[in-house]
């Protein structure tokens, strides 16, 4: 059977729809046999999944989505894989970013009441669950309580950049991402790069020692993929790629399936880390 391979999706963990035993499902059915969460800032969805993904015959590598930015302010995302989920160094940025989240999350409710928006914590953390908390769990709460017409209106009118309530995000540097996942004894990729960075930050961050770069996203245009694997070829990169499928909201489903990576992305990953 043809090992069709997906490096990139999220749970209700972080700012995906499904649960890790639904999404393990959804996987099953779309043909993907192997597969990696990679939850933003939060591993907890891979011990829940991993169950399901024996019973349903997945391989389910271990990965994350770490949130970086360049000079305190645009943002990178670092994927890492194959690393050790008990790792001491790993388990504590983890934890400060969900603390940081939540300090995060609290403040943007203040912000709102600034402007006559009356939710709680409370209400926020209710939508959160066991999620890494973020934006999407605010506006989920806005759009129920009417002060937006819609989910995305409450990005656009309260809680996006430059908006009356927005506040910033605990960021890292992309080395210290990089350096993170490394100490864990994982990979570290940049994800979908698209057109975000100009050849001065792509190069800081492929100097960061990153271990490859995500060729294969929904995002990714033919002309992106040739460019990103010709960055892999120069600089002795690693090649990932996935659906970063989310569900719910977002309408990605028809995206399971479809953007897959091959076998030799493995192959190359595994011998890096001299992983049989």
């Amino acid at each position: 059977m043809l090992n069709t391979i997906d490096l990139h999706m999220h749970t209700h963990y972080s700012d995906g729809a499904h649960s890790p035993a639904e999404l393990m499902e959804r996987v099953h059915a779309a043909g993907i046999r192997t597969c990696s969460i990679t939850d933003h800032d939060t591993i907890d969805g891979i011990p829940p999944a991993m169950a399901f993904a024996e019973q349903l015959g997945i391989t389910l590598i271990p990965g994350v989505e770490l949130t970086a930015a360049l000079n305190n302010r645009k943002e990178v995302h670092i994927l890492g894989y194959y690393f050790d989920p008990g790792h001491e160094r790993l388990r504590k940025a983890l934890n400060v970013f969900k603390s940081e989240r939540r300090h995060r999350a609290e403040k943007i409710v203040k912000n709102l009441a600034a402007e006559g928006i009356e939710i709680t914590i409370d209400d926020v953390m209710k939508h959160a669950e066991n999620a890494a908390v973020g934006r999407p769990h605010i506006a989920a709460v806005l759009f129920e309580k009417g002060y937006t017409a819609s989910f995305v209106e409450a990005f656009y009118k309260y809680i996006g950049e430059n908006c009356p309530a927005y506040e910033p995000k605990y960021l890292i540097s992309p080395e210290d991402a990089v350096a993170i996942i490394a100490d864990a004894g994982g990979l570290s990729v940049l994800a979908h790069p698209g057109s975000l960075y100009d050849e001065d930050e792509l190069l800081r961050i492929i100097r960061s020692g990153i271990d490859g770069i995500e060729v294969v996203h929904p995002v990714h245009s033919g002309e992106h993929q040739r460019l990103y694997r010709s960055i892999a070829s120069t600089y002795f990169l690693l090649e990932s790629g996935g659906s970063d499928f989310h569900g719910g909201r977002r309408e990605d489903d028809a995206n399971l399936g479809r953007f897959n990576v091959p076998d030799s992305y493995l192959y190359a990953m595994k011998r890096r880390l001299f992983i049989s």
